[in-house]
């Protein structure tokens, strides 16, 4: 996927090639334990390593303002990614939109369905290190016009970047040049749902900044 991002005002090109979904990565083992005991209990066959890493092509990265889908059963989800350009790693914010029928009999194959839409501006991981456990993710959902919250909390609840780093390359806490990493996300708010409009964002509130990203979400109708 070919993209340029706004870094600091700055238009980085990037040609990313490789593409990665890094799941039940939150920090409480306790936590991640009852959220997978409650997705077998819809189907979801349990991962067999925590995290997992799930790779998708990158061609369904997209900056896009609308995606289209198949059917009416996906719902996206807000995330922070983790993006190597040129030997210098960056953070933004995307959404691992997910058909969740699809996921009940095969949770490669719902990753690989839908569109992956990324943020169009993205900080240098380095310039909020030191404060990241302040940063907060947040996302709303408009459904049949009504909009509202659908996510929300601190950074704190998946692993720190460095600890998701390491686990991905053993020893070597890199991520490979022009390469994205979705780094996983909260819980949420009321029922897992899909909408018309999906609305995503990662706060700074010690830099007062926060990069944000919305995309329409188009149904395509099964015929069978």
């Amino acid at each position: 996927m070919n993209a340029i991002f706004d870094v600091a005002g700055t238009q980085i090109p990037a040609d990313i090639s490789t593409v990665i979904i890094a799941g039940w990565t939150g920090r409480d083992s306790a936590a991640v334990e009852h959220h997978i005991a409650e997705l077998e209990a819809l189907g979801v066959a349990r991962p067999r390593t925590v995290p997992m890493f799930y790779r998708v092509s990158a061609s369904l990265l997209t900056q896009d303002s609308a995606i289209e889908v198949v059917g009416p059963a996906s719902s996206g989800e807000v995330e922070f990614v983790i993006v190597n350009i040129g030997g210098v790693l960056y953070v933004g914010v995307g959404s691992d939109h997910t058909d969740r029928a699809v996921e009940t009999y095969g949770v490669t194959v719902s990753k690989q369905v839908c569109p992956k839409p990324i943020s169009k501006s993205l900080w240098r991981l380095d310039a909020v290190r030191e404060h990241w456990d302040r940063l907060i993710l947040r996302s709303y959902v408009t459904r049949d016009g009504k909009r509202s919250l659908y996510q929300e909390g601190a950074v704190t609840r998946m692993l720190d970047p460095g600890d998701l780093l390491a686990r991905l390359g053993g020893d070597h806490a890199a991520l490979p040049q022009n390469t994205l990493m979705f780094c996983g996300t909260l819980p949420v708010i009321g029922a897992l749902e899909g909408g018309e409009l999906f609305e995503i964002e990662l706060e700074d509130p010690v830099l007062g900044r926060t990069i944000r990203h919305q995309y329409a979400v188009h149904s395509l109708t099964i015929v069978d």
